[in-house]
């Protein structure tokens, strides 16, 4: 089934992005992964179903992340992942380890603390500054040394200073939390008003697919505004640099609503293809 296309009105946005409506609730299960926490992203869905094999290199780091050497106790560092792709805090990521470099990353991961950072990266814009660390909840060792990995986003962190790009980067790194709202800041209202906008890109576009339609179930399940804006973006499926704004903005109540005009454009988009194949019905294909 086609993906409707999201359209974000926002100047940073340059790729396509479609939200998919393949069930009436995006947080799909697989009885492959009832071990560990289902999935809460549309879009690592569909890459379960195929491990994912990336390669990245270590060249792209940009150079604002200078080597220093005077360190204080409380530095945080973390080994970072470079992939074509945003990891938000719940989702979960599927990922198939090959290169020599990370298959020593996952050695030593393995025996320590099970964490590293994802960072999104493509060859226009580089090494973003701000990513997601990844915990590996899962994972297969095969005979060649390949890994098999699942991984749960955890807390998002900002890089401050290069420590080392061999065999793979390590970066020191702050923490990144959203600020609190303000008394004027409806955040339950907000939340509400994109679960809302949700329900209906699902529904209009299963109607546009020719799909029953059906209900569309509770897709907040009793989260806070914050997690679920994360959620909300995860869902973003084709869109990694919108992905990657979303992930690093420090309000919950800008993310929410940068969400719903995104959201809120679909809908648009959708209700105009809905007329159109009421006027032409015999194409098969609207969105």
């Amino acid at each position: 089934m086609a993906s409707p296309q999201l359209i974000p009105s926002h100047s940073s946005f340059n790729h396509r992005a479609s939200i998919n409506p393949n069930s009436s609730n995006p947080s799909l299960s697989s009885p492959n992964l009832k071990p560990i926490s289902k999935p809460s992203s549309l879009l690592q869905w569909r890459k379960f179903q195929r491990f994912t094999s990336l390669r990245c290199s270590a060249s792209s780091f940009p150079e604002k992340h200078r080597m220093n050497s005077a360190k204080s106790d409380d530095v945080v560092e973390l080994p970072l992942f470079p992939l074509p792709l945003v990891l938000f805090p719940g989702a979960v990521l599927p990922l198939q380890i090959f290169e020599f470099r990370y298959r020593i990353m996952m050695h030593t991961l393995l025996h320590t603390d099970l964490r590293f950072g994802v960072i999104y990266s493509d060859a226009e814009t580089g090494i973003s500054s701000v990513g997601c660390v990844g915990e590996i909840v899962r994972h297969e060792r095969l005979a060649d040394d390949r890994f098999f990995l699942i991984c749960k986003g955890q807390e998002r962190f900002r890089i401050t200073d290069l420590v080392r790009t061999k065999p793979y980067i390590v970066a020191e790194v702050d923490w990144l939390e959203d600020r609190p709202s303000v008394d004027d800041e409806d955040l339950e209202g907000l939340a509400n008003e994109v679960e809302s906008c949700m329900k209906d890109v699902i529904r209009l576009s299963n109607r546009l697919n020719g799909k029953l339609e059906k209900e569309v179930k509770d897709l907040r399940k009793n989260h806070f505004p914050t997690p679920f804006s994360f959620f909300v973006g995860s869902t973003f499926e084709g869109a990694p640099r919108e992905q990657q704004a979303l992930l690093e903005l420090e309000c919950t109540a800008a993310r929410l609503k940068r969400e719903k005009e995104t959201l809120r454009n679909t809908l648009n988009y959708l209700s105009a293809a809905s007329a159109l194949k009421d006027v032409f019905p015999s194409s098969r294909r609207w969105v």
